[in-house]
């Protein structure tokens, strides 16, 4: 089955066609993984979230923004889960949402690029680049259009004032300073 106009071909890979993709939450994961005990880590990710990605003519133009609801954190631990909710964390009850919006689109490979742009994080806004994957695109059984993205960076997680920690008896501490989010996004063209 071809394609429709929500494609186009650019240096011999078929890219998404200019215009609105917008995240589809149901089949994308917003996930994190974190130093703890200084041994192993913890995983987790966010259950809500919303996005678009407007995808320009110049592809280097193309913008992606997202907000994710910080309340929605699951780490498969109630307790844990709450604490991050608190103060010593995201301060949900003052910070609600994260958000991230892109200042650039820079290829790297024929299906990688660098996606600078500004992470917000308990009203604090600063740099982060995520390395991007494009993973493709394909026709949907609804008669839409798809498209598949990985990505990751690494914060430092103080950065963005989420310093809480605690001091080990063995030396180091509990919760690591480095964090690394992992990004699957698919997402459908606004028709």
């Amino acid at each position: 089955m071809a394609l429709a106009v929500a494609s186009r071909t650019v240096d011999g890979v078929e890219i998404p066609a200019p215009g609105k993709w917008e995240i589809d939450p149901s089949h994308s994961v917003v996930g994190f993984s974190v130093r703890h005990l200084m041994v192993a880590k913890v995983r987790g990710r966010f259950g809500s979230f919303a996005g678009t990605i407007d995808v320009r003519e110049t592809l280097e133009d193309s913008l992606v923004e997202v907000g994710i609801e910080a309340a929605s954190i699951d780490t498969r631990d109630e307790k844990r889960d709450a604490h991050l909710r608190s103060p010593d964390f995201f301060d949900v009850e003052r910070y609600g949402a994260l958000s991230f919006r892109s200042t650039g689109f820079r290829r790297t490979g024929k299906t990688t690029f660098e996606l600078p742009g500004e992470l917000t994080i308990r009203g604090v806004t600063r740099p982060v680049t995520l390395a991007v994957e494009y993973e493709g695109i394909t026709p949907d059984p609804w008669g839409g259009t798809r498209v598949g993205f990985a990505a990751t960076t690494e914060i430092d997680r103080e950065e963005w004032g989420l310093t809480w920690n605690q001091a080990l008896e063995t030396g180091g501490v509990l919760v690591g300073k480095t964090i690394k989010i992992e990004l699957e996004l698919q997402a459908a063209h606004e028709s």
